[in-house]
């Protein structure tokens, strides 16, 4: 399925790899790079998401904290987690409970804090993926999906996306954008294999002017880690 896997660490490395369900949370962050907003039937959502879209990219950045759900149906089993994350162009930092990952549009830095270990990946730049490319979260929304505007409320809309591929590993991935500032409220994404992962934002903020050093690891200030250079 295009997209819910794009987001290229390591995972071994990360220590993670094990964890299915960690698994999922931590990819659920690039689903949206590709998914969260694909489209080409409904004009009215076409409208709103393109009204989303441009505002999100003429801001200095976008930073987001949230809680996200991941629901295997078929297993009866749920997990919650917390976490932040602030884009800027091609640079992103995502902070989870076990990680945080650093991307500078060069090089991604995944650091565990509690191994006191980090390591540094090259970017591929031939990859459109959002890994590489995190400005195509607001752009790739033109094509892949097929939408449908489910709901309008004085305060909020709510799309729905429908792959065109009818061999997709997504059933739909529903968004809720608020009114008047066009922020992104909530996202939830199902799969055929019975996972559900929503995404609720308890903030968005277009209004952050951060500095380029937020999105690198400077092991200066991280002393007593190791360095784990595959570069």
């Amino acid at each position: 399925m295009p997209g819910f896997y794009c987001f290229g660490t390591d995972f071994e490395a990360t220590g993670i790899n094990n964890n299915p369900m960690k698994l999922s949370l931590i990819t659920f962050f690039f689903l949206i790079v590709s998914n969260f907003v694909s489209g080409q039937s409904d004009q009215e959502a076409i409208r709103i998401l393109d009204g989303f879209s441009a505002k999100a990219v003429n801001a200095p950045s976008v930073s987001m904290k949230f809680n996200l759900i991941t629901v295997n149906e078929m297993e009866n089993t749920s997990d919650t987690i917390q976490g932040f994350v602030i884009l800027k162009g091609d640079k992103y930092r995502l902070e989870l409970p076990d990680n945080i990952i650093f991307f500078d549009s060069e090089n991604i830095w995944t650091y565990l804090p509690a191994e006191k270990e980090v390591t540094i990946t090259k970017a591929d730049k031939e990859d459109e993926s959002f890994q590489n490319k995190p400005s195509s979260i607001f752009s790739i929304y033109k094509t892949g999906y097929k939408n449908r505007l489910i709901e309008e409320k004085p305060v909020s809309s709510l799309i729905d996306l429908y792959p065109e591929d009818v061999d997709s590993d997504v059933i739909r991935v529903r968004l809720m954008i608020g009114k008047p500032a066009l922020n992104l409220i909530s996202l939830e994404y199902k799969r055929r294999d019975g996972i559900k992962v929503t995404l609720y934002f308890s903030e968005y903020d277009l209004r952050q002017k951060p500095g380029n050093e937020v999105f690198v690891f400077r092991k200066e200030n991280h002393k007593d880690v190791e360095v784990i250079d595959m570069r």
